[in-house]
């Protein structure tokens, strides 16, 4: 399982299509709560592929592509952890890749394929 790169090389893809992780999101929201629960919408459908996965928004209609199986496991685990970030260290991300998965997360949840779960 493969990291996402901190520097894409040309024709390199992100792990969220459209993401790049070397640099930081314009309107990222500075509060993504890392310790809140998280889950997949319930309008969101994933389904893995051997690339990584597809996200399909139905109410949105937005198609996103994960391209890194360690997104796809964290997103699928977001319901059995308590927090964002149990779900990051029950995936074994170690603290020099935190901030890449945390922008992808951040990514995911500010297109409304992950939102925060009821207390």
């Amino acid at each position: 399982m493969s990291a996402p790169t901190s520097n894409p090389t040309s024709g390199d893809r992100s792990a969220v299509a459209g993401v790049r992780f070397d640099t930081p999101a314009p309107d990222a929201p500075v509060g993504f709560d890392t310790f809140a629960a998280w889950e997949l919408n319930p309008k969101v459908a994933l389904r893995p592929e051997p690339f990584g996965a597809l996200l399909y928004h139905f109410g949105t209609r937005k198609l996103s592509f994960l391209k890194n199986l360690t997104v796809v496991g964290i997103v699928s685990s977001l319901a059995d952890h308590d927090s964002a970030e149990a779900a990051l260290l029950a995936a074994g991300v170690t603290p020099a890749q935190r901030p890449l998965y945390v922008q992808a997360l951040t990514a995911l949840a500010d297109s409304a394929m992950i939102t925060p779960r009821a207390a």
